[in-house]
């Protein structure tokens, strides 16, 4: 075995070790493809008041510019499909923000992860992402096989669909780098069909600036009255395009303790929600992520759905 190979079956043997759905691997180059497609959306103004996704344009097409010296992306899949959801008739929180905010859970692993590295291989350096840097990461994980991007946008696999959070290790090592997967959308088009904001312009194509999770979670301002009536009771995130996927039949429960919800968020109703209180919020939500809202933004939210 070549020391690139045993190099890379140390880090996929040590990912699976630490409970990722699975790790695939790119080389560190720019993403060539991705730059038409990051200008376009920026220009049409699909991201709306994400003003952040405007800065560093370079960095999120060269990890080399993010990372002096990389030679790899490595990218993580892990798995936060529930054990069970929230009662049917009750205003909804996206599936991924149920337990622990997943940016601590996640940046735990990966720091494992390197060490790991740095311990079985040697001096390497790098970084771990997760979801709060420049980096795109499911082209990433698209361009090292891990699944290919959907007509939703969002990262699919065959096994298991796409509740998963990705994450990246860009480190200076160079490894076997892994082939890209094929698109198995096919014809289907049951995301475009169901969202009900109209915010998958066209196949492979979302307009950030008109997806419920964007209204619910990044916009600041006053919810749209042209919007009113079309979040079907979606108060944090929103799934829809996810939950109407073929390909998510095949999701199997995680195995993450901390992505467990507090007992109350399955149960409560939605006059629960309409009356819910400071300290009942901090209680639920103390390390979630959906202390991104605050109180007040997740008031806003649920009074728009009334």
């Amino acid at each position: 075995m070549s020391l690139k190979s045993e190099h890379t079956h140390i880090i996929k043997a040590e990912a699976k070790r630490l409970g990722f759905l699975s790790c695939g691997i790119s080389k560190a180059q720019f993403l060539e493809e991705e730059a038409p497609r990051l200008e376009a959306y920026l220009n049409k103004n699909f991201h709306g008041q994400m003003q952040y996704m405007e800065h560093h344009f370079d960095k999120r097409l060269d990890p080399t510019k993010l990372v002096e010296g990389s030679k790899s992306v490595v990218s993580l899949l892990l798995n936060y499909y529930p054990h069970e959801c929230q009662t049917k008739d009750t205003y909804k929180l996206s599936k991924y923000a149920y337990g622990k905010d997943y940016h601590f859970v996640i940046k735990e692993k990966l720091k494992e992860l390197l060490h790991t590295i740095q311990t079985e291989i040697g001096e390497v350096d790098g970084r771990a992402f997760v979801d709060s840097a420049p980096v795109l990461d499911k082209a990433w994980a698209a361009k090292s096989g891990l699944g290919w991007i959907g007509k939703h946008s969002n990262l699919l696999t065959q096994q298991v669909g796409s509740f998963y959070f990705i994450a990246e290790l860009i480190i200076d090592l160079e490894l076997n780098y892994d082939g890209i997967t094929t698109d198995h959308c096919g014809s289907c088009t049951k995301c475009i069909d169901a969202c009900p904001t109209d915010a998958i312009t066209e196949p492979y194509v979302v307009d950030g600036s008109k997806c419920i999770s964007y209204f619910t979670i990044e916009l600041k301002d006053q919810l749209p009255e042209s919007e009113k009536g079309k979040f079907e009771d979606w108060m944090f995130g929103c799934d829809i395009c996810q939950d109407v996927c073929p390909w998510n039949r095949f999701s199997k429960p995680h195995n993450e303790p901390l992505f467990n919800p507090h007992p109350d968020v399955l149960s409560m109703t939605k006059s629960d929600w309409e009356d819910i209180t400071e300290d009942t919020f901090k209680t639920i939500f103390q390390k979630s992520a959906v202390k991104r809202t605050k109180l007040a933004g997740l008031k806003r939210n649920i009074s728009f759905l009334k």
